[in-house]
């Protein structure tokens, strides 16, 4: 049980480490981790994980990390307490690159800021992270094989298992993009269709 909460701590202390660009950029990198590399979790399992994330108050990446501690060390056969200690792990490990990396930025951002080295990291860096969270939308939605000599892509049944899924998927999107829904309407919205459709 240590050597597991040794790998989810450096697992997620990685993450932490080398994702910007917040929570939504985090995603897709958790899912490489916990889903394809380390096998912890299944694709629907961390799309669920995904969504409770979504719907609880906190930053998403952190709240993400909290689920997903708890559910790789219950899947072993332990306890909640246990599930808990995972918990706290997975988030403490999440939490404290960025912890101190901010607290050394802090002392140096007053006289780095506004000078044309950084404006022009910074313009680097803001279109990566658009592009990841991109990404993570789109992990969310197709599996990609690479075992072939090309490339095949399949979209994650687990997701999209029928027709009204596609649609509340579409509407989402439409009332999200062109009508501008606050994002915590389509939520509840999107609940009580899920409720009523299934």
């Amino acid at each position: 049980m240590i050597a597991l909460l040794a790998q989810l701590f450096w697992t997620f202390f990685l993450i932490g480490m080398f994702t910007f660009g917040g929570g939504y950029a985090m995603l897709s990198l958790i899912q490489a981790e916990v889903v394809v590399n380390h096998a912890w979790l299944s694709e629907s399992t961390f799309t669920d994980i995904v969504a409770i994330s979504q719907m609880t108050p906190g930053p998403i990446g952190i709240n993400c990390a909290t689920y997903v501690g708890y559910d790789v060390v219950t899947a072993t056969g332990a306890g909640h307490l246990m599930g808990i200690v995972g918990s706290l792990t997975a988030t403490l490990a999440i939490m404290l690159p960025s912890f101190f990396i901010v607290l050394l930025l802090v002392r140096f951002y007053t006289k780095v800021k506004g000078s044309p080295m950084f404006e022009g990291v910074m313009s680097v860096i803001r279109p990566a992270v658009v592009g990841l969270i991109g990404a993570a939308a789109v992990i969310l939605m197709f599996k990609i094989d690479w075992s072939g000599l090309t490339p095949s892509l399949h979209v994650v049944k687990e997701n999209f298992p029928d027709w009204k899924s596609w649609c509340l998927f579409a509407s989402a999107f439409l009332a999200s993009f062109k009508f501008k829904v606050n994002p915590i309407l389509l939520i509840v919205l999107a609940g009580v269709a899920g409720l009523l459709l299934y």
